[in-house]
């Protein structure tokens, strides 16, 4: 049987991938008191696979980085520690295993906040109380010279996750949280050399990208991006020209690879696309593309057949399918995930007792 495009090898830097499914970063709230649980190491390597690439979800950079309740961090040794098994875990099936390092800026509250004081951003700006919700507090807007401590956290972060054992990091530059606040310029409202122009609403991201290169090395270093998105009201009146600008300025840092979020949205029940593209983005970026956002088995086969991207992310399905490369492979029925547990903080539930594709067949 020919290899389905999504299940042909790819060399990812110094990498070795047996196939393009990657799985996307998911919160999954279930890391108690920001220290990720043993029950991680259980989810994590059952979808595991040899040489198939898992991005962690999204981890705190610090203790201002917090804004949704039990996400993991990796600013103390304990969570360090505590990642340490859980890394080892994928390893033990042959799998690459990046960490998402993270900060929410203005997506939070003072209850997530040391001292209760107020979340931080490039603005004082906050999103709108009761999105989603949530009831998130006005933010600070940060001094210019408190920017670069915001950076050096993630060229900590990184160090720390190299100490946990991960393969790389990729910096959370997507879906609104601060890096994205600082990118898009109808949250961005500063004067100084952080805000106003394109190149200055990047200067913050682009420091970041430096110094987590320059630390851990820049074949360890991924980044996502969502341009076209308005996630947590952070949207940019010219997604494109942000989205080439970002991919052209991250070259000459020589990063892994670029994962971008799709223009288009999948709402429940419907579908419907946007009339941007990642082509632009696509011929800019001289890395590994892996595209994300909804995508299936044939869009995903059809983006790596025509080159539009080199890796498939798949957050919903490779959640609910632990053995999602499996399945594909045999183009095999799908579990339906549940999204009422998406974020509960059960151990199981939702979590690891999705069923494989054997547990299925009788006796």
């Amino acid at each position: 049987m020919a290899a389905i495009p999504l299940l042909t090898p790819y060399n990812l830097g110094k990498f070795n991938l047996s196939h393009r499914i990657v799985l996307a970063p998911l919160t999954r709230s279930r890391s108690y008191g920001n220290v990720p649980q043993p029950h991680a190491a259980v989810y994590y390597s059952q979808r595991a696979t040899d040489g198939g690439l898992l991005i962690a979800e999204a981890t705190g950079v610090s203790n201002t980085a917090q804004g949704y309740p039990e996400t993991p961090g990796i600013w103390t040794k304990e969570q360090v520690e505590a990642w340490r098994p859980i890394v080892d875990s994928v390893h033990k099936k042959g799998g690459i295993f990046f960490c998402q390092i993270w900060h929410v800026g203005r997506v939070s509250n003072y209850g997530f906040q040391p001292n209760g004081q107020a979340p931080i951003s490039c603005t004082d700006k906050g999103v709108t109380p009761g999105l989603d919700g949530v009831d998130w507090s006005p933010p600070r807007r940060l001094r210019t010279d408190e920017i670069p401590p915001i950076v050096n956290d993630f060229r900590l972060a990184a160090r720390n996750a190299m100490d946990a054992g991960f393969d790389g990091v990729e910096i959370h530059g997507a879906n609104g949280y601060i890096i994205d606040q600082f990118m898009k310029d109808q949250v961005n409202d500063r004067t100084d050399k952080y805000g106003g122009s394109i190149e200055n609403r990047c200067r913050f991201p682009l420091e970041i990208v430096e110094a987590v290169a320059d630390e851990i090395g820049a074949d360890r270093v991924g980044m996502r991006l969502s341009p076209f998105a308005d996630y947590m009201e952070a949207s940019d009146s010219n997604p494109e020209a942000l989205g080439v600008y970002m991919a052209n300025a991250v070259n000459k840092f020589n990063i892994l690879y670029l994962h971008v979020i799709e223009p288009r949205m999948v709402k429940i029940g419907e579908r419907y696309e946007t009339p941007h593209s990642l082509l632009p983005m696509r011929k800019a970026f001289k890395g590994t593309l892996i595209a994300a956002g909804g995508y299936n088995r044939a869009d995903g086969n059809k983006a790596v057949a025509e080159n539009y991207a080199d890796l498939v992310a798949f957050g919903r399905l490779f959640l609910a399918n632990p053995d999602l490369p499996r399945r594909f492979e045999l183009d095999a029925p799908l579990n339906r995930y549940n999204r009422s547990t998406f974020y509960i903080p059960d151990p199981v539930v939702g979590y690891t007792d999705y069923p494989f594709l054997e547990d299925n067949v009788p006796a």
